[in-house]
């Protein structure tokens, strides 16, 4: 079994070392904090990339499919048996070719949707001072903040997010579920139900395209499956071109389901070496494979690299919910992804999470370091 060292056992520990080394850069994080809303303002160095990202019109539209998650129930009784099998044909093939796939019929209502983006909006439009109730310390996940600071040369992300965990239950802090904001801490007590209905189908529905038992990829989830959401807020930018609301990388998750703003475009993913814009499609989630979905399913679905764009004029609201396994559960790929054409592609490992995080601070790729 692959896995880091018991010392190294929890993702919280290189959280909390590399904490270490920001404290030491306070300067620089209070410049970060005062990132501005203003697109006329000047952009900091350390948010420059080396190269330039390009227009973002110059990129093509993705044409990932469109899932309609009604048609993937065990028993349903708005589809045939016929228009089932097309409907997993069509999850597999997004899953297999993109990584990614616009979901529509999840059963959530459009005003909900609206309703929920909206107290995302109004919570990052609050003064600094009372957003600052909530900020993240140093050496946690959870709260509201920018990217950690790993070194004065690093690159930040054009963005400011709010990260909060959904589950295990007893790791939620209610401390930094924002109070200022009308009905918040219901809306997402709401939200997280639903998406995580959403998760599950997903999961028994994966496990069927591929002929398999359908629990075959929940189960590997264990007892205390940590799951999070994290709002973001990318702010307008004056030099969109040379600056990434996020950097690209994939999810480490098993399976993430992102709102995407209701207007403004800035999503894109990697296909062929070749970025692709992600396109709005109304009432949709895009939902992704994590690179532990990738890992479970022996290289079949795609954990996709992907990355946010800068916009000139708007700022972007977006809502990216994770489900990642128990760090203590072991994973690896399932059997029934096993045979002599696909032999097995990864080791078995636990906490996955943990080893994501140090080789993404390291510039390394995570599934290259746990493949056979």
């Amino acid at each position: 079994m692959f896995s880091v060292s018991p010392q190294l056992s929890t993702w919280s520990f290189y959280w909390h070392r590399e904490s270490k080394k920001r404290s030491s850069s306070s300067s620089f994080s209070q410049n970060v904090q005062k990132l501005s809303t203003a697109a006329e303002e000047p952009v900091p160095a350390y948010f420059v990339k080396g190269g330039s990202v390009g227009p973002v019109e110059s990129f093509p539209i993705a044409q990932t499919p469109i899932v309609d998650l009604s048609l993937l129930r065990s028993v349903s009784s708005k589809c045939s048996g016929k228009e089932q099998e097309d409907e997993l044909e069509k999850l597999k093939s997004a899953l297999s070719e993109w990584g990614c796939f616009q979901a529509i019929g999840h059963g959530i209502p459009t005003s909900f949707l609206d309703e929920f983006r909206g107290i995302a909006k109004e919570f990052f439009a609050l003064p600094v001072e009372e957003k600052q109730k909530y900020a993240r310390d140093p050496a946690d996940l959870q709260g509201h903040g920018a990217d950690p600071i790993l070194s004065n040369e690093q690159v930040l992300d054009w963005s400011k997010r709010l990260f909060l965990k959904l589950l295990a239950l007893d790791s939620r802090k209610l401390k930094l579920w924002p109070e200022t904001t009308a009905e918040f801490r219901e809306l997402l007590g709401e939200y997280f139900k639903e998406v995580k209905s959403v998760i599950d189908l997903l999961q028994k529905a994966m496990a069927r395209s591929l002929d398999m038992e359908e629990n075959c990829f929940s189960k590997k989830y264990g007892d205390r499956a940590f799951m999070a959401a994290r709002f973001n807020h990318y702010p307008p930018c004056s030099i969109p071109d040379f600056v990434l609301g996020a950097k690209a990388h994939s999810d480490g998750s098993g399976t993430t389901v992102l709102l995407q703003d209701e207007e403004v475009e800035g999503r894109q993913v990697l296909k062929d070496d070749q970025w692709f814009r992600v396109p709005i499609v109304p009432g949709a989630f895009v939902v992704n494979v994590g690179d532990q979905m990738q890992i479970m399913s022996n290289g079949i679905f795609k954990s996709p690299p992907h990355r946010v764009t800068a916009n000139a004029q708007n700022e972007r609201i977006s809502v990216a919910v994770f489900y990642f396994p128990d760090t203590k559960t072991e994973v690896e790929p399932n059997e029934g992804s096993i045979s002599e054409e696909r032999p097995q592609m990864y080791k078995k490992l636990e906490n996955y999470a943990a080893i994501n995080f140090e080789c993404f601070q390291s510039g390394k790729t995570a599934l290259d370091a746990v493949r056979l």
